[in-house]
């Protein structure tokens, strides 16, 4: 005869799943919804985070409209930095977030083009590559692709359009334009076999897998609207998030975003 009635065992088992679970998702590390124009500058950022303090984060990567979106629908995220601080400050105003936040950088936007490819354009006219696109298309010599993110989700792809549009281009570019889901995306598909280039983060240009594969050149600020960078506390957030929230408000955390050629506003600072 088993020493437990299987019945008792099934509720042994039930019991000690109730007992855990908690601590189980008390262990568990934030999840950080960051803009993909991130990707390199916040996981080094949260490597030194986590050596000093011993938290561990969990960093997830994407369009800033996504998770907006996703944060309003109950995602659940503990910080959220936004490439667009329009995001950040509409989820406050729904009641998503704790405050309106901070704004923790502002970003640029770079013609990134794969190395050795061509001459790369100068800062007096750095979309000239796109004009020589169009017009070997035109000319029936193939389809050379250009990258950008989406425009409908990603402040990025929103900037790129908006230079392209000053540039007389973006109508002329509708065939050739290849869309990322987001920023970090739209450099991978910049730097491949059968693309002229792309419109991305000067971030990701700097990032050094990204630099050793190709070239870049800025677009100057005035082609666009400013990419003023916002972030900000998810309702309920723990401890650690906190921590880290308040962590990339000092200097350390500044001097990485630096690095990654993002300017830091005076409101940025602790």
């Amino acid at each position: 005869m088993p020493l437990f009635p299987r019945s008792g065992c099934r509720a042994l088992l039930l019991g000690l799943a109730l007992l855990l679970s908690p601590l189980a998702i008390a262990a568990a590390p934030p999840t950080v919804a960051a803009a993909s124009d991130l990707q390199f500058a916040l996981s080094e950022a949260a490597e030194r985070f986590t050596a000093e303090t011993g938290r561990e984060l969990r960093l997830n990567f994407g369009s800033s409209g996504n998770f907006r979106r996703q944060i309003a629908q109950g995602a659940p995220f503990e910080l959220y930095l936004s490439a667009d601080e329009a995001y950040v400050l509409a989820l406050h105003e729904e009641g998503h977030l704790e405050n309106e936040g901070v704004v923790y950088a502002v970003g640029r936007l770079a013609w990134l083009q794969p190395r050795g490819q061509g001459e790369l354009p100068g800062e007096e006219a750095p979309l000239i590559t796109v004009r020589e696109a169009i017009d070997a298309h035109a000319a029936g010599e193939g389809r050379p692709r250009i990258a950008l993110a989406n425009p409908e989700h990603a402040p990025y792809g929103v900037a790129a359009r908006q230079a392209l549009e000053h540039a007389g281009l973006w109508e002329a570019s509708a065939p050739l334009r290849v869309l990322g889901e987001n920023v970090s995306q739209a450099a991978r598909f910049a730097l491949s076999g059968d693309a002229r280039g792309g419109l991305v983060a000067w971030s990701l240009a700097l990032a050094p897998p990204i630099a050793e594969r190709g070239e870049h050149v800025l677009i100057p600020e005035s082609w666009h609207a400013p990419l003023v960078q916002r972030m900000a506390l998810v309702e309920g957030a723990g401890e650690t998030a906190r921590a880290f929230y308040a962590w990339l408000q000092q200097e350390e955390a500044r001097g990485i975003l630096a690095d990654y050629g993002f300017r830091l506003p005076e409101d940025a600072a602790p």
